[in-house]
């Protein structure tokens, strides 16, 4: 048998397009929701990132780092489905660029959130039925290693964890919004 029947070649068959996926991604197969998993964690990653390097160059290194560990421990929990995870990381985006928006947060926002409905969607997707075999997660590459094998192996292990850290940071950011408007109306 050659590879590219079993589909180990690496590249999965997409039923639509990369545009189209990341913005209304639909699922007709477990090719799909693997490919909407990868794509979800790597969208967390990059809001990690960014969010990360604008909070170190404003001075505010510690809650960069904090946010750099919601946003991506968020995005791994997106590799692997889980729906808390995406909400989360969704909710705390959309406050905050309700706090600081701008045109490129509210990319950011569209794309969490479409990454919420194919969290939502490929999480209870046809479960047990012949259509919902998954690709094996490859393992050959460092990309490979990082968006399949890392997600795999983590996600167990700090899941209870991250439920507690963004549930706290949740709530913290929003009572430090309330302060903030607070202090507005009284000043």
């Amino acid at each position: 048998m050659r590879v590219e029947t079993l589909n180990l070649s690496g590249s999965s068959v997409r039923s639509e397009s990369r545009l189209k996926s990341l913005f209304w991604p639909q699922i007709e197969n477990g090719s799909d929701v693997d490919y909407l998993g990868a794509q979800g964690y790597w969208v967390c990653t990059l809001v990690a990132v960014v969010s990360f390097v604008f909070l170190a160059v404003s001075v505010k290194p510690i809650t960069g780092a904090a946010i750099l560990l919601f946003y991506y421990l968020g995005g791994v929990g997106v590799r692997e489905r889980s729906r808390y995870a995406a909400v989360f990381v969704f909710a705390m985006y959309l406050l905050d660029t309700f706090i600081s928006p701008g045109v490129v947060r509210i990319l950011f926002a569209a794309l969490l959130l479409s990454n919420l409905r194919a969290t939502w969607i490929a999480s209870g997707w046809k479960l047990g039925s012949e259509e919902a075999f998954l690709p094996p997660r490859l393992n050959d590459s460092l990309t490979d290693k990082f968006r399949d094998t890392f997600p795999a192996w983590l996600w167990p292990k700090i899941r209870i964890p991250y439920y507690i850290f963004s549930s706290a940071f949740l709530i913290l950011v929003i009572f430090g919004l309330f302060m903030m408007l607070l202090g507005r109306t009284l000043a």
